[in-house]
């Protein structure tokens, strides 16, 4: 059963291709990312159980000695990262809109995962690395409350990981920002 995700990041492009080969060969994973993200860096996300995802992650580490930038596993993930990772989320009603945005993409996945599971909330999008200078940054909707409380709850997640940005909360989004972003 898929219902876990593995990420790692790498400063080198090669050593990734190297890494998510590994990866793939030790474990019964499927890659949901396999690319380079700016600013001239490697993602590998993959995704598959618990135990699966433990190995390939444990690979991928060695393999990828002092080139991983960072890694995540996250097990047992919020359905809603799935689609907002891949961009096929879609909501109807839009409340509050809650932003945060961090340096590293593995960081933002365990945020936003952190987010959807504290509070009643509606995850958007989770943007990783392209064209954004290799930060990463996730936009959810909901109630004033339930957005701050998931916000926070993202913060306190990776705040020990110095990789925070910014977080924001709009009470009353403008229709313009929701649709030009949302």
């Amino acid at each position: 059963m898929i219902n876990s995700i593995g990420c790692i990041e790498l400063n080198s492009i090669a050593r990734g291709f190297l890494v998510a080969d590994a990866m793939l060969k030790a474990a019964d994973v499927e890659i949901l990312f396999n690319r380079t993200i700016c600013p001239g860096k490697f993602m590998i996300m993959v995704a598959g159980d618990v135990a699966s995802i433990n190995a390939a992650v444990e690979t991928g580490l060695s393999v990828g000695g002092g080139e991983v930038i960072d890694d995540l596993i996250i097990a047992n993930v919020h359905p809603d990262v799935f689609p907002a990772i891949s961009g096929t989320r879609v909501v109807e009603h839009t409340g509050a809109l809650g932003i945060v945005e961090t340096f590293s993409v593995a960081a933002i996945v365990e945020a936003a995962d952190a987010a959807v599971k504290a509070a009643n909330v509606d995850l958007l999008e989770i943007h990783m690395a392209m064209a954004i200078g290799g930060k990463g940054f996730f936009t959810l909707t909901g109630d004033v409350a339930a957005v701050e409380a998931a916000v926070e709850a993202a913060v306190q997640q990776i705040k020990s990981k110095g990789v925070l940005v910014d977080k924001v909360v709009i009470p009353q989004p403008s229709k313009a920002i929701l649709q030009s972003k949302v």
